[in-house]
């Protein structure tokens, strides 16, 4: 054993490192995903969870050595997302080990371990800190520049990367404060990670202090903006050989890669209208009406409306059969969610 880890496990995880990197379509293993077939919603996020926990976790030294598999373009430089032009001339490009950060002054200086889902927002512990299926390498300036900032669109940029990455107020309906935008063409990689680490760590999201989270769940702004990056950039070679890698580092993979459609069975439309865990309620609005319809014996359950920007808008209680409450608020995600208890219904007005 050596630094904690046993000498045979560090053998293995060297081969995996050295061993070629291959672009094919990911492959899971025949039958990975056998227990999460035929579900939507909570029952389909549940099932996920249970297959993709827990996974073998890395030093945070060891991040290094798993990006030459996981982020290792086809000349063997590395493979940054915020660098990178699609269809034309890189500006810079990083070598693996002797970029490394390191000292850095600007742009193209070096390349370090950029968290998508930044650390402070799950305070910064194992093993959500060294999980590759959101962690990745890019130029250590633009890292810095996004810092600790959510995602989502920038009209008016106060700074721009040389590759088109943006920071700057957020222009998304009902989304405020300032975020960091990436190139059309890595959106949908950065949404799916997102969407990942609220399924791999559904069971701990709830304490966590993100800014785009309300115990445990996607703000309905940042959940609109994941679910339209996902639609808008869908997933790529490039993405699939990188979850394959990942499965063979860390022995889990991103659902939402090898399955992309299962992001709307959860969180879109084909989640059954909202589907709250383990209750049978289903909310949907009609006209200037919003109509909660129960076909479950439950008690009467109290629970509240919340709009985009996390705010409780009206307190509702659900009984068995149907609920009809005034409606009159603008557009956007809302969240149906029970003051005690689990899961919350999303719904589109």
């Amino acid at each position: 054993m050596r630094n904690g880890f046993p000498l045979h496990a560090m053998i293995r995880f060297a081969f995996a490192l050295l061993a070629p990197v291959l672009t094919v379509s990911a492959q899971p293993p025949p039958g990975y995903y056998d227990t999460a077939q035929g579900l939507t919603g909570e029952a389909l996020r549940a099932a996920l969870n249970q297959i993709i926990s827990p996974h073998s976790v890395l030093a945070y030294s060891q991040l290094w050595s798993a990006f030459a598999r996981t982020d290792r373009r086809p000349d063997g430089s590395v493979w940054d997302m915020y660098s990178d032009v699609p269809s034309g001339t890189l500006p810079y490009s990083f070598q693996f080990v002797s970029d490394q950060c390191g000292t850095y002054n600007g742009e193209g200086d070096c390349f370090n371990r950029e968290h998508s889902f930044p650390v402070s927002w799950f305070n910064d512990v194992l093993p959500m800190n060294t999980d590759l299926n959101h962690i990745f390498p890019t130029d250590a300036w633009v890292n810095q520049q996004r810092g600790n900032l959510p995602y989502g669109t920038v009209a008016s940029a106060s700074w721009t990367s040389q590759n088109g990455g943006k920071r700057g107020p957020c222009s998304w309906p009902d989304c405020s404060g300032t975020v960091f935008e990436p190139i059309d063409l890595y959106k949908g990689d950065l949404a799916r990670g997102h969407l990942y680490m609220l399924t791999r760590y559904m069971n701990e999201s709830a304490s966590w202090p993100a800014p785009i989270l309300s115990t445990g769940e996607f703000l309905p702004w940042a959940e609109s903006v994941l679910l339209a990056w996902h639609a808008q950039d869908p997933v790529s070679d490039k993405e699939r050989a990188r979850n394959d890698s990942v499965h063979v580092i860390q022995g889990n993979r991103n659902p939402y890669i090898d399955h992309p459609e299962w992001v709307t069975f959860i969180w879109g439309p084909e989640a059954g209208v909202g589907e709250m865990a383990r209750l049978q309620v289903q909310v949907q609005v009609i006209g200037d009406e919003l109509v909660i319809t129960s076909t479950d014996q439950l008690a009467p359950i109290t629970g509240s409306i919340i709009d985009a920007t996390g705010r409780e808008i009206i307190p509702v209680r659900m009984v068995p059969g149907r609920v009809i409450i005034p409606f009159p608020f603008p557009s956007g995600v809302y969240l149906l969610r029970p003051q005690s208890g689990p899961g919350a219904a999303r719904f589109v007005r």
